[in-house]
């Protein structure tokens, strides 16, 4: 699947999205760090079947059977999309550690590249 970050894959834990002939063509999932912390991660989409609603519709349903609070981790640029399900960008006070530690590595990573890439922890309470 396009855009999905290897690490942490359970299928048990996605819902997907599939197309006539059973491709599957979007997919995320809930992945939990320790007993109360979830993520909402491994969002995507197949770049044909962008822009109708797929997307929307695997988060709806990831986060009608998750208990709040839920964090996420995007690049900037995307976090409009994720302020429309009511996440809001955190800073690094009110990140659990996990983040915390992730977000540092991320902005090592830029600093070395010498990009303009800004990461966000975003929470949903």
């Amino acid at each position: 699947m396009v855009g999905i970050n290897p690490t942490g894959l359970d299928w048990k834990r996605f819902v997907v999205a599939v197309n006539d002939s059973g491709q599957v063509i979007a997919c995320g999932q809930i992945k939990p760090h320790g007993v109360d912390i979830r993520e909402l991660a491994s969002i995507a989409v197949q770049p044909e079947y962008r822009g109708q609603g797929l997307a929307r519709a695997v988060i709806e349903a990831l986060l009608s059977q998750t208990p709040r609070p839920v964090y996420l981790m995007c690049i900037a640029h995307n976090g409009p999309m994720y302020e429309k399900f009511g996440f809001r960008a955190i800073e690094g006070d009110q990140m659990p550690k996990y983040f915390k530690r992730i977000r540092k590595l991320f902005d090592l990573a830029v600093a070395f590249r010498k990009t303009e890439e800004n990461l966000l922890v975003m929470k949903l309470e």
